[in-house]
């Protein structure tokens, strides 16, 4: 459903005691400087430096998905030494990046929203922890993720193969929240985040600021909003009627 009634997702907000944000795309457009496309060529380089198999570089060039990139060399069987190196790359890029991501149109608010009705907040991504926290220190949004010993900030890990669709990171969540898959949220914009968040039970809405990424979320009757504003006037609502 693309675009739901605002009490369908009041419900849906209702039922939560904790949202779960993917970060890029939902969040920001991590990529809207530092592109993803450079960032893959980086890889590929880093590929090279490394001492990677030449074929396993070819296969990669050309690519766009520098987390496509990094998830295909683990799936290849590369040594842990090489992806390692290759994830602290990719790591260091993302972070470099986060510097300069433009804001998703709404999200700040809605964060911002989300903890004055006392949400528990929680980012669920595959990109890498340290940009997240990059990213939300300099919109001075950190601290509404958990204190600064224990952010809740649930990024990519040393294994390549728990990026989403596997829930990993959700589950990470669940349990920094102290939540019932039950009484989460999820807000995505991918198949893989909507797949992780159903795997656990997680209720998911989606956010595709375009057709193209409303293919790519690729169900028919799940809950979809173009706009994040949308969100933010049902959580504007609930603020006012706590007061």
């Amino acid at each position: 459903m693309t675009h739901p009634h605002p009490r369908e997702l009041q419900t849906l907000f209702a039922s939560a005691k904790c949202v779960f944000l993917d970060f890029d795309g939902p969040v920001c457009d991590l990529f809207s400087d530092h592109t993803s496309v450079l960032i893959a060529d980086v890889l590929v380089q880093e590929l090279v430096a490394l001492g990677a198999d030449p074929a396993l570089v070819r296969a990669h060039e050309g690519g766009h998905d520098p987390l496509a990139i990094l998830k295909a060399v683990a799936d290849a069987g590369a040594g842990r030494a090489l992806v390692a190196g290759l994830e602290s790359r990719l790591t260091d890029e993302e972070t470099r990046a986060a510097k300069s991501a433009d804001p998703t149109p709404g999200a700040d608010e809605l964060i911002r929203l989300l903890h004055e009705a006392e949400y528990k907040l929680a980012v669920t991504t595959n990109n890498s922890a340290q940009s997240v926290a990059r990213y939300l220190d300099r919109q001075g949004t950190a601290d509404f993720f958990g204190t600064e010993e224990h952010r809740r900030i649930h990024g990519r890990t040393a294994h390549p193969m728990r990026l989403k669709p596997d829930p990993d990171c959700l589950f990470r969540a669940l349990e920094s929240t102290g939540s019932a898959a039950a009484d989460a949220l999820m807000i995505g914009d991918s198949r893989a985040d909507l797949l992780a968040a159903e795997a656990l039970g997680v209720p998911f809405i989606g956010y595709a600021k375009n057709d193209r990424k409303r293919a790519q979320l690729g169900f028919g009757t799940g809950v979809v909003v173009r706009r994040l504003h949308s969100l933010v006037e049902v959580v504007r609502c609930a603020v006012a009627e706590q007061h």
